[in-house]
């Protein structure tokens, strides 16, 4: 008999897995419709739909396993990661889905999201000044205009799968919208910057890499607290305090 698999639970949202079979359940219904919509725009491979019903999608497993999890070393090939930078660099050449997504914030609303969030992390302690401070300095180059792409909008390496050196889906489209490339690729390589010139190289277009590292510090400044009240670790090696303090 198959086991029930929890893959991801907290307050918001949940996955789990029974066999070849993912169940997502949602306490925001809308983000399962975008998702849903978003897998039918996009130009890249994903998840078959089994069916939904409020607040729960059932999708079909996908072939491989993914490049690797925030936090731990990928083994996988230069090749793979290069692959994963088309398949990216083909989701954002596609047409616009019809709304922002989360990588579509405007500046003002996110400048003033993460001064505050900056505020928080340092009276309440969980962040040294020294390294809020330097890391909102970085985060201040991806506060600029941009051209809106199709983004994914949490495109976390555990939602990349490959079979060998080959894009065989992305997961987890409940973020998708119109958006700034850059904070896809931000994401992607989050906590593996060793792989950014692969990811770069399969991407075939200049990269400015002061707003990937800009967006590296303003994601983790943003994540931090989240995580925490939700029952995740920032403070795990490699993860998001690691890649703030690697910008001192």
């Amino acid at each position: 008999m198959d086991e029930v698999k929890v893959v991801v639970a907290h307050s918001e949202r949940a996955t789990l897995r029974i066999g070849d079979v993912f169940l997502k359940v949602d306490a925001d219904q809308a983000r399962i419709d975008v998702e849903v919509e978003a897998m039918s725009l996009a130009p890249v491979p994903t998840p078959k739909v089994l069916w939904r019903k409020p607040h729960v999608l059932a999708i079909a497993a996908l072939p491989g396993t993914t490049l690797g999890r925030l936090g731990e070393p990928s083994t996988r090939s230069p090749t793979a990661w290069a692959a994963a930078g088309t398949a990216i660099r083909k989701l954002h050449d596609a047409p616009l889905p019809p709304r922002p997504g989360r990588a579509g914030r405007s500046i003002v609303p996110l400048t003033a999201e993460l001064d505050a969030e900056c505020e928080v992390l340092v009276t309440n302690g969980l962040l040294p000044a020294d390294v809020v401070t330097r890391n909102r300095q970085v985060a201040e180059a991806a506060l600029r205009p941009w051209t809106a792409a199709f983004t994914h909008g949490d495109l976390q390496i555990a939602h990349v799968f490959l079979d060998g050196d080959e894009v065989t889906g992305i997961i987890d489209w409940s973020e998708a919208g119109q958006g700034d490339a850059l904070y896809d690729l931000a994401t992607f390589t989050l906590g593996h910057e060793e792989h950014l010139d692969d990811v770069v190289a399969g991407y075939c277009t200049d990269i400015d890499l002061d707003v990937i590292h800009a967006w590296w510090s303003l994601r983790s400044l943003l994540a931090v607290r989240w995580l925490i009240e939700h029952g995740f670790d920032p403070f795990a090696p490699g993860c998001e305090v690691d890649v703030l303090r690697s910008r001192m």
